[in-house]
């Protein structure tokens, strides 16, 4: 069986407040972006993993994937498989990569092994493997809260608009990105902001992490000025990676560079 995971990119990220666990509160929207890994299992004698494409570091028996293979196989009764990735989004950019395949195999082995569990009751259960895999279980824009584990609709609709995904090779930690943040609610929250024209989103639309991160990393500032100089609508970070995006309203020359280096992804949004 195959699958393709996506990526996400995040629509604001506003940190609302510290929680008494440590963790923060947030608001933001989650917005689907066609950018792939490609995901796929078959019955075997022995459960393995193998990976190709992008380099995905660390032990392979402890990534989602395998994780979201362990949480079901605890409670059904769950054949030996041979699962194959072949990694396209780039890790630790924002994107949501990890999430998304970890999410993508309940999915695939929900449906393979006819175990009828419901979206909610999957979306629970990717829960338990990080705090954005269960937006990936109904896979469709939403706005969401607490840790990114609370959902809400939004009327949010950007089909038709174009998009570039600009990724350079710089590291954001999710430690460094929420060691610099001050929690504190907008004047207008997420959930309104976003009802305005896309033309006026760039002053009222934010992503707080992008105060530390920038004075850090200033080539990602740069990045997303450079996204507005070439006629982005509206530009931000996404997540606390270190993927900057541009929204443009018409379709983009396939001829934009960055002074660093710097994977680049043109897409069209659904």
């Amino acid at each position: 069986m195959i699958t393709f995971p996506n990526a996400k990119i995040n629509i604001g990220l506003n940190i609302t407040e510290k929680r008494p666990d440590g963790y923060h509160n947030l608001e933001t929207i989650f917005y689907p972006v066609e950018l792939c890994d490609t995901l796929e299992f078959v019955r075997g004698e022995e459960t393995k993993f193998t990976c190709s494409g992008l380099v995905i570091e660390g032990e392979s028996d402890n990534n989602l994937i395998m994780k979201a293979y362990r949480l079901l196989k605890e409670e059904f009764d769950l054949p030996a498989i041979n699962i194959h990735l072949h990694k396209a989004i780039p890790m630790g950019a924002g994107l949501g990569g990890g999430s998304a395949d970890a999410a993508f195999m309940l999915k695939m082995l929900n449906e393979e092994f006819e175990l009828g569990l419901s979206a909610q009751e999957l979306e629970k259960r990717a829960a338990k493997l990080g705090a954005d895999c269960a937006f990936f279980v109904e896979n469709r824009p939403i706005l969401g809260k607490g840790i990114g584990n609370i959902f809400e609709p939004t009327t949010i609709n950007l089909v038709g608009y174009h998009i570039v995904l600009i990724k350079p090779e710089v590291h954001v930690s999710t430690a460094e990105a929420y060691g610099g943040c001050k929690p504190q609610r907008w004047d207008t929250p997420l959930e309104e902001a976003v009802k305005r024209p896309i033309e006026e989103w760039k002053d009222c639309i934010f992503n707080d992490f992008e105060k530390t991160v920038f004075i850090a990393h200033p080539e990602l500032a740069d990045i997303k000025k450079m996204l507005y100089d070439k006629g982005a609508i509206y530009a931000a970070m996404s997540g606390s990676g270190s993927t900057i995006y541009g929204i443009f309203d018409k379709e983009v020359e396939h001829n934009i560079t960055t002074d660093i280096k710097s994977a680049i992804h043109y897409l069209t949004l659904k």
